[in-house]
């Protein structure tokens, strides 16, 4: 039986379609093949694949006649990050800095068990190293010292040992204020509360840090200084310590030596050790010149950096300081070939600034108050007083 089956040439229904299987398949597959083509033109296909390598490589591939965006979707562009880093994702970007010192090895996280909130700035010659150790022993661990060496003598300085931790930055014969505008940029400061900028000269024997910061915080003052007391002239009556008070903001002479509300009887503090907070620096920073490096002439504009002024501008008598005045910066200053005292050089330089920052402080103001008119170009009023 199955003999005459093959003989006879049939064949079971199974095989039958198995067979005819294939005739079916190439019929379906022209049928998508044309479906496919008509919905997706090969032009689309062809655009697809000359663009891949663009996108993937940020090259050009040559064909300059068909401008695909799809790249530019993927460049970065932020005009609300900071200057020169708009290309930049904005997730990445650090704005500002500070001044703590972190490990070369193990988990940066781990580096910095405690973060001060506070700078504290001298500007030091070595002969005067035991008032400045003296000075620093009143900063607490929540102060970074920075000490600026205008002598060049860095080292001596290891037989204290805070110098160990502290910041050593040395330039010869560069005054406080030259330092400043270089080296506390506000976007470098800005992890400090308040900014300490000391003279190297100044007795703390009725001294103490972390109280001053309190009573700076309960009057809210944005600058200010300890009070003074000196052996010598002390310059202004306002910086005068007071007995009985905490704080003071105007100077106790009669209305008619000290106009009301008026540098420097009133919103008023040296640049001898004066203190800022980080907004007040912002603004401070900004107003000192490149090139005018006693500083002359700043303690009479401090003032338009904290507002309002009368409040926020104030003398800390209950923290108060001895003012030695015996800076060895003035050694420094001897020109080459001269023979004039040092200390009559430099005093006749800190002048000659203090008329060129008034100079340059009234023409701003003019040009100010002329843009905006406020006052005609031959006026002279609502100008900022110098002595």
């Amino acid at each position: 039986m199955q003999s005459s089956l093959k003989d006879s040439g049939c064949r079971s229904p199974l095989r039958h379609s198995f067979t005819m299987a294939p005739s079916l398949t190439t019929v379906i597959a022209v049928v998508l093949g044309f479906m496919i083509g008509t919905t997706f033109p090969i032009s689309n296909f062809t655009k697809f694949e000359i663009s891949a390598p663009k996108f993937l490589s940020g090259g050009d591939t040559g064909d300059h006649s068909t401008n695909n965006n799809s790249t530019d979707l993927f460049k970065i562009y932020e005009p609300s990050n900071p200057k020169g880093a708009e290309r930049l994702p904005p997730g990445i970007v650090v704005s500002d800095s500070d001044l703590y010192q972190h490990r070369l090895w193990g988990n940066p996280n781990e580096d910095l068990p405690l973060k001060p909130k506070y700078l504290v700035v001298f500007t030091v010659g070595y002969q005067q190293k035991e008032i400045v150790n003296a000075a620093v022993q009143k900063f607490s661990e929540n102060f970074t010292i920075l000490l600026f060496h205008y002598d060049g003598r860095v080292n001596e300085w290891d037989e204290f040992e805070w110098s160990q931790r502290a910041i050593h930055i040395s330039t010869r014969k560069q005054a406080k204020w030259w330092y400043a505008k270089r080296f506390l940029h506000p976007d470098i400061v800005a992890a400090y509360e308040y900014i300490f900028i000391w003279d190297e000269d100044l007795g703390v024997e009725h001294f103490n840090a972390e109280e001053y910061i309190k009573l700076v915080k309960k009057y809210n003052l944005e600058i200010s200084q300890p009070a003074l007391e000196s052996s010598r002239f002390i310059t202004y009556e306002v910086t005068k310590r007071r007995n009985g008070t905490e704080v003071h903001n105007e100077a106790g002479e009669a209305p008619w030596v000290c106009p009301e509300h008026q540098p420097p009887c009133s919103e008023f503090i040296e640049i001898m050790a004066p203190v800022f907070s980080r907004d007040a620096w912002r603004c401070v920073w900004h107003m000192i010149q490149n090139d005018l490096v006693h500083g002359w002439g700043l303690d009479y504009v401090l003032r338009n950096c904290a507002e309002p002024a009368r409040y926020k501008v104030g003398v800390v008598d209950a923290q108060w300081i001895f003012h030695h005045g015996t800076p060895t910066l003035r050694d420094q200053g001897k020109e080459e070939n001269a023979t004039a005292d040092n200390s009559q050089g430099i005093h006749i330089r800190c002048y000659v600034e203090l008329a060129m920052f008034k100079d340059r402080w009234r023409d701003a103001e003019r040009d100010y108050y002329i843009m905006k008119g406020l006052i005609p170009e031959n006026s002279t009023e609502h100008f900022t007083q110098f002595p």
